[in-house]
């Protein structure tokens, strides 16, 4: 009599709920991981590329210091209210692009002006929400100061703007007349003066790379003052500074295109970023985005 054919039962690698669990867990987590080391290992290689594609940038960024100090012309007349809103703050507060308080709104303005004077300039130079920091920029605290005053009371407030400081007393100071008169007489020279040596020739004019150094310098300059409100946070669409990505098709339609769409305005950003450039000077800051997003 032959023995019963018995089957087998076929059993795999998952046997109780809890290598169940562990399995699917595991199904998950992997994948995470994985796509956070890629993410991490592409960034890394952008970071070197960047650094490949502009050397210079990349070594002044390594060894820049911790502070910095930059000497501005004291005696230079302080801009009113208006004139720092034209070249400042009228890229975002002209369009409310971000959510920025349109000029003259007075429904957005009212819950701001209740905060008071104070409480507005800190918003202001510390930055606040999309707005960059505006204290340390081309204009001095306050004039930053005057234009907040200056959109406040086109909205209904009633703020009065900030007095210059007062110039040092020249009253105790001697009138030349008097000092003239007072002095003695001096004694005539017994010989002749010397005479005077001929002047120097004016020094050469610079070479084409100070000229491009200094072009850039000024692309710069005009960036920070009014191109980075949003570009640097890409408010309302801008491009952010140095993104590859997104400057790739702006690119590609040409300098002379990215100038005119800076020269006239599009979409939210209003003609010559809000400021009062030179079309040279708007010029040489289409460059310098340009350039650190190739």
């Amino acid at each position: 009599m032959s023995e019963p054919h018995t089957t087998q039962a076929h059993t795999g690698p998952i046997k109780n709920p809890k290598q169940l669990l562990n399995a699917v867990l595991l199904g998950f987590i992997v994948p995470i991981f994985t796509i956070i080391a890629l993410a991490m290992y592409v960034s890394s290689a952008d970071m070197e590329s960047l650094g490949s594609a502009n050397p210079e940038r990349a070594i002044a960024q390594r060894i820049q210091k911790v502070g910095t100090v930059e000497i501005r012309d004291a005696n230079r007349p302080l801009k009113s209210g208006e004139d720092v809103f034209k070249a400042q703050c009228s890229a975002c507060h002209a369009t409310g692009a971000a959510g920025a308080p349109k000029l003259a709104d007075s429904s957005a303005w009212a819950p701001r002006i209740k905060t008071g004077y104070e409480a507005l300039l800190h918003s202001a130079l510390a930055g606040k929400g999309a707005m960059a920091p505006q204290g340390g920029g081309d204009f001095s605290d306050l004039e930053i100061g005057r234009a907040v005053v200056y959109m406040a009371n086109a909205a209904g407030a009633k703020f009065a703007e900030p007095a210059a400081p007062a110039a040092a007393s020249e009253a105790s100071a001697p009138p030349a007349a008097a000092t003239a008169a007072a002095a003695p007489a001096p004694a005539q020279a017994s010989a002749p003066a010397p005479a005077q040596p001929p002047p120097q020739a004016p020094a050469p004019a610079s070479d084409a790379p100070a000229m491009a150094a200094a072009a850039g310098g000024v692309g710069e300059a005009l960036y920070k003052q009014a191109c980075q409100v949003c570009h640097a946070a890409g408010v309302a669409g801008a491009p952010k500074f140095g993104d590859k990505e997104a400057w790739a098709p702006r690119l590609k339609t040409g300098i002379d295109a990215l100038y005119q769409s800076a020269l006239k305005g599009k979409g939210a950003m209003p003609p010559k970023g809000g400021s009062s450039a030179s079309e040279a000077d708007l010029h040489a800051a289409v460059e310098f985005m340009a350039a650190a997003a190739k």
